[in-house]
């Protein structure tokens, strides 16, 4: 099989020139750039894509750890990662761990063992004690706020957006106000959730709250819970707009309205809400990927607040 030696061989030039048209490195001239294009075409030569990384010192790739790949909130930030990529020319490995703290770490070994140049934390499970050292193998991005110096940050103010939407809805008149989330008490964003409902309400009613709802089924599933309690909620903020349209179906399906019998509070802006007018808290997640891959492809380590907005439709 052809190597990198006989290419050179052939072309008349140097081992070194060789490898600088291989990377694409512009210190070479166009006659021995076009020489040697066309000895690797006539020998039909595949350069190690491993060998190539080494001399560059960096392999393009970046990889992104996601708890799950069927979350819009994920899947959002995910998106604004690929966006980047693309325009950068950067190669993306996704890697789900379900939050399992062993498949975190052991995804974080990939920057020791020099097969990604940097990893993205959409969320994580493990706690920054045990991440922080593998920030001396390549960069590490957050997409939640670390004040801690080594870790760069593409973040919104999520508890700042509860308060937000709480007062939003008894602003505007609710005081039962019911809501949803992925995960339970394990997770920061659900114990800020409740946090800020106890600020803006006082104290929470164990029934106003349901969790393992990410999907238009769960919140199909959750209204229809909610409005069969003897005490029922006037207003149901869901922990995302697909889940907030299985509600706003429910609630058509017996006849009810919305706004009128309930109002429905949605998150990230989705097409569904949209189609739907459903009103929505938008944390532009998908910028906040776009930003963290900017992030970490500059090896920077600087804290970044994305804004995040409510969007009102006819559902409030």
């Amino acid at each position: 099989m052809t190597n990198i030696n006989e290419i050179a061989k052939m072309a008349g030039v140097s081992v070194t020139t060789v490898s600088r048209v291989l990377n694409n490195h512009k210190y070479v001239s166009e006659e021995k750039r076009a020489i040697v294009l066309k000895v690797i075409d006539e020998m039909n030569y595949t350069p190690n894509k491993n060998a190539i990384d080494l001399i560059r010192g960096e392999t393009r790739m970046i990889g992104v750890i996601i708890p799950y790949n069927n979350n819009q909130a994920f899947d959002q930030m995910l998106h604004g990662v690929l966006n980047q990529s693309v325009e950068k020319d950067y190669s993306v490995t996704v890697l789900p761990t379900k939050y399992n703290k062993d498949k975190e770490i052991e995804y974080l070994s990939m920057l020791k063992n020099k097969l990604l140049d940097g990893i993205i934390i959409t969320s994580r499970t493990n706690n920054w004690e045990s991440i922080i050292p593998y920030t001396n193998y390549g960069s590490v991005v957050s997409c939640e706020y670390s004040n801690h110096p080594e870790i760069g940050c593409s973040y919104i103010d999520r508890y700042a957006s509860y308060l937000d939407a709480f007062q939003y809805l008894k602003d505007k008149g609710h005081i039962k106000v019911a809501f949803t989330t992925v995960r339970g008490m394990e997770s920061m964003s659900t114990r800020q959730l409740i946090a800020a409902y106890k600020e803006v309400f006082g104290e929470l009613q164990s029934e106003f709250y349901l969790s393992d709802c990410s999907r238009f089924e769960d919140g199909y599933n959750a209204v229809r819970k909610l409005l069969s309690q003897k005490t029922k909620p006037t207003a149901i903020y869901a922990n995302g707009d697909e889940v907030a349209g299985g509600m706003y179906q429910y609630v058509q399906s017996i006849n009810m309205r919305v706004p009128d019998d309930i109002a429905i509070l949605g998150q990230e802006n989705q097409p569904i809400g949209v189609g739907m007018g459903i009103s929505s808290v938008d944390h532009q997640l998908i910028k906040v990927g776009e930003q963290a891959f900017d992030l970490v492809i500059n090896k920077s380590r600087q804290k970044i607040q994305i804004p995040y907005r409510i969007i009102e439709r006819s559902s409030i």
